[in-house]
């Protein structure tokens, strides 16, 4: 029979052709509508803050919902500062440690002494507040430098749990860093007043909710034992300081020396009070000044012997090493860039402390060393 012009005959299709047709056609649909992030986001959430009140760690990144998808909220985080412990033994009960620095120029001794805390680094922040300065820039950029080479390049054990660097947005109160100039007593007020803010400026930033202790030390602080950390938080004081002195080299001796160096730890006098009794208002009192004789006792004079127990009440404190429990400084207490009862500084926060029913204590015969300049 023959075939109309033109018609064309179909061949039944396969029913197995049909079936991974069909298989095709679902993993391309899955394939464009699944979410393509999931590393990206696994990796995020290693690297970034879980939400925007996070304590100080990476910094949090705000989503960015696909289009027409809903923003969902941030979440709710809930910290129980009763779970906070503060304790002698710190490295028993993993304790975190905020060690804040205030820094003006870069000492490479001083990060190698970090470096040699025996504390575990991972329970260990590191915060930083630089001026705007030519010095202030160079500083940064050396500190910057050891810090990618510890963070990224170091040996584990070496690498901090995290590191905040900020840069002050007012003027320093002197010209020059030299230790002759910054220790003028004309330029002490000033100065010190923008010691105060710089260091509030810092601890208000970098005080997190699971932060135990907050150690001050001086940028320029170059020499500590390794176990500062936990031999300071052994005394379980809310205010402890070292001693602070400075190696030299000895001209009538001939061979390397020592001398007091930090003269801000003391007890107070009865002069020292009758002093401030006569002052104005904004009247400051300084110590370490011939010009101003308070005769208070300098713990810096106290020293006895070898490294020991020994322990003193303090009325002032000094900021070049101070071990802090972060319940003192949550409490209220910081450093006024005001006189505060005519103090200043770290020893107006030793008076603010005080006020707060806070002690602070010295340890005359444990040591820690400044730069030599």
């Amino acid at each position: 029979m023959a075939r109309p012009m033109g018609s064309v005959r179909l061949k039944k299709a396969n029913p197995c052709t049909l079936l991974l047709g069909v298989v095709l056609c679902i993993f391309i649909i899955f394939f464009l509508v699944s979410p393509s992030t999931t590393t990206t986001t696994a990796r995020l959430a290693v690297d970034t803050a879980q939400h925007h009140l996070s304590p100080p760690t990476s910094p949090y990144r705000k989503p960015r919902p696909r289009s027409g998808a809903e923003l969902r909220p941030p979440p709710v985080a809930h910290y129980n500062l009763n779970n906070v412990t503060v304790t002698p033994d710190p490295v028993g009960n993993e304790e975190h440690i905020l060690i804040l620095s205030p820094m003006a120029r870069f000492y490479q001794e001083y990060w190698d002494n970090l470096l040699q805390l025996s504390y575990p680094h991972e329970l260990i922040t590191l915060g930083f507040i630089l001026p705007k300065t030519k010095e202030g820039n160079a500083a940064t950029t050396a500190l910057q430098k050891q810090i990618h080479k510890t963070q990224k390049h170091g040996p584990e054990k070496d690498r901090f749990k995290s590191i905040i660097i900020l840069r002050q947005d007012f003027e320093s109160a002197v010209p020059s860093q030299d230790e002759s100039e910054r220790h003028k007593m004309a330029n002490q007020k000033e100065r010190r007043a923008v010691m105060a803010k710089a260091r509030n400026s810092l601890l208000f930033t970098t005080l997190g909710p699971s932060t135990s202790w907050v150690l001050w030390l001086d940028s320029d602080v170059v020499e500590t034992p390794p176990t500062l950390i936990q031999d300071l938080a052994s005394f379980d004081k809310p205010v402890i300081a070292p001693n602070c002195f400075q190696r030299f080299y000895n001209e009538e001796k001939k061979e390397m020396d020592e001398r007091p160096y930090d003269f801000n730890n003391w007890q107070d006098s009865d002069t020292a009070q009758q002093l401030a009794a006569q002052m104005g208002p904004d009247e400051i009192l300084l110590e370490g000044y011939a010009e101003m004789a308070t005769y208070r006792a300098l713990m810096a004079y106290m020293v006895t012997g070898p490294a020991d127990n020994m322990i003193i009440p303090l009325d002032g404190v000094g900021g070049a090493a101070l071990l802090v429990k972060a319940d003192v400084h949550r409490d209220g207490a910081m450093f006024p860039p005001f006189p505060f009862y005519h103090l200043i500084e770290t020893e107006g926060f030793a008076k603010m402390a005080k006020r707060l029913g806070w002690q602070p204590y010295g340890l005359p015969n444990y040591k820690v060393y400044h730069y030599n300049e």
